[in-house]
C-alpha cells in the first residue's frame, strides 16, 4: 500500500511519523519550527490532531469531567480545558500542512468528529489516523473510510472483539488499505506494559498492516518492534522537553527522533532473509579462519608432529579437521616454518 508518495510494507525502510499533539504550546512559531525539527530528523510524516475543546466533551470541571487521578499527566484539570491547551487551531492547518509538505513530509491528522473530516478533506490530506481513545467510535470510523484513503488505527484499550467490529467498520465502510498500531495508552507507557508480540498476530489476524504507536521514552522498544514486522511507527515528538506542554514529558527531542529514524531503518536493514554460508561480504575473511601450518624448519624425511605443526591463522592451508590424519606422516621434502600444509607435501 502507499500512503502520498511512501511505499508501506515490509521490503520498505519503517515509515516513521512524528506526532505533533500539543507540544505547540499555542504558538504558530513554534508548531512551524516543530514541523521543520520533524523534517531534519529525518522522519517520513507529520501528524496533528484535529479537534476543539467542544468537539470533544463539555464545559465541566466536576464528576468525571475532571481529570482526579493523581497518575495522570494532566491531573487536577478538567477534560475541557485540557483539550483547549492542547488543542490546534484548525486555521492554522492549512499553513501547517504547506510547510511539511515544501519539506517533503507527508502531512495528516487524526479527526475526533466529522466537521474535523470535513476540514481535512478540504486540505486534502492523504490518509487518516484515527486514536485509541476512537477506536470504538464506529459512525467515525465508517466516516473516515468512506473518503477511501489509508486508514491507520491505534489498537490501545481495545480487545480482540472490539478490534473485529472496528476493522469490519472500517472495510465495509469502503477502506481498502487498513494499518492497525499496537498502543498501550498511558502516557507514557512502560516496556514491560507493552507486549509487541502482538505486532506479528495483529497481522495474521487481520490482514494488514501493522506498527506501533509508543509511548515508551528511548527509541528500544520501537526498534525491537521493526524486528517483529512494524511497518510504521509513530512517535509523540517536540522542540525540548523542558519548554512543557500537554504531552512533552513522553515525547522525543529532535536528536532522539533523529536516532529512532537511523535505529529503526538500521533494524529494518538487519532482518535480511534466512541465510547461510558467507556472504559476499563475508568472503575475503575466510582466508583468516584457522588452517594447518608448518610451524618448524622441517626436513625431507622428517615427521609432522604437534610441535610442528599446528592450527593458526591465516587459513590457506588444509582445513583443522585433518589435523590427526597429518600427524605422524613424513614430509618428502624440506620444509620452511610458515608454509601452509597440503597433500602434495606429505609422503
Amino acid at each position: 500500500m502507499k500512503i502520498g508518495n511512501r511505499e508501506i510494507g515490509r521490503q520498505n525502510v519503517p515509515f516513521i511519523i512524528a506526532e505533533m499533539s500539543g507540544n505547540h504550546n499555542q504558538s504558530l512559531d513554534r508548531a512551524l519550527g516543530i514541523v521543520e525539527a520533524a523534517a531534519n530528523a529525518g522522519v517520513h510524516a507529520l501528524k496533528i490532531q484535529t479537534y476543539t475543546p467542544d468537539t470533544m466533551t463539555i464545559d465541566m470541571d466536576e464528576r468525571e469531567f475532571h481529570i482526579g487521578d493523581p497518575n495522570s499527566l494532566w491531573s487536577g484539570t478538567s477534560l475541557y480545558k485540557l483539550y483547549a491547551e492542547a488543542y490546534t487551531p484548525w486555521e492554522w492547518h492549512k499553513p501547517l500542512f504547506e510547510r511539511a509538505r515544501e519539506l517533503g513530509l507527508i502531512a495528516f491528522s487524526t479527526p475526533f468528529d466529522d466537521s474535523a473530516v470535513d476540514l481535512l478533506e478540504s486540505l486534502g490530506v492523504p490518509c487518516y489516523k484515527i486514536s485509541s481513545f476512537e477506536n470504538t467510535d464506529l459512525p467515525l470510523i465508517r466516516r473516515v473510510a468512506a473518503t477511501g484513503k489509508p486508514l491507520i488505527i491505534s489498537t490501545g484499550m481495545a480487545t480482540v472483539a472490539e478490534l473485529d467490529e472496528t476493522v469490519r467498520a472500517a472495510r465495509e465502510a469502503g477502506c481498502r488499505n487498513l494499518i492497525l498500531l499496537k498502543c498501550t495508552s498511558t502516557y507514557p507507557a512502560t516496556a514491560d506494559n507493552t507486549n509487541i508480540l502482538t505486532i506479528p498476530h495483529l497481522r495474521d489476524l487481520f490482514g494488514c498492516e501493522v506498527g506501533l504507536s509508543d509511548h515508551t521514552m528511548g527509541v528500544g522498544v520501537s526498534v525491537a518492534s521493526v524486528a517483529l514486522g512494524a511497518t510504521v511507527i509513530e512517535k509523540h515528538f517536540t522542540l525540548n522537553r523542558a519548554d512543557g506542554g500537554v504531552d512533552s514529558a513522553f515525547s522525543m527531542e529532535p536528536a532522539e527522533m533523529k536516532q529512532l529514524v537511523a535505529e529503526t531503518a538500521r533494524a529494518w536493514q538487519a532482518m535480511g532473509k534466512v541465510s547461510y554460508g558467507p556472504t559476499e561480504a563475508e568472503k575475503s575473511s575466510i582466508q583468516y579462519r584457522r588452517s594447518l601450518y608448518v610451524v618448524q624448519d622441517i626436513k625431507a624425511g622428517d615427521v609432522l608432529t604437534k610441535e610442528n605443526v599446528r592450527a593458526i591463522r591465516p587459513g590457506l592451508g588444509l582445513p583443522t579437521r585433518y589435523l590427526d590424519q597429518v600427524l605422524g606422516r613424513a614430509v618428502k621434502h624440506d620444509t620452511k616454518r610458515g608454509t601452509a600444509l597440503n597433500w602434495g607435501l606429505l609422503a
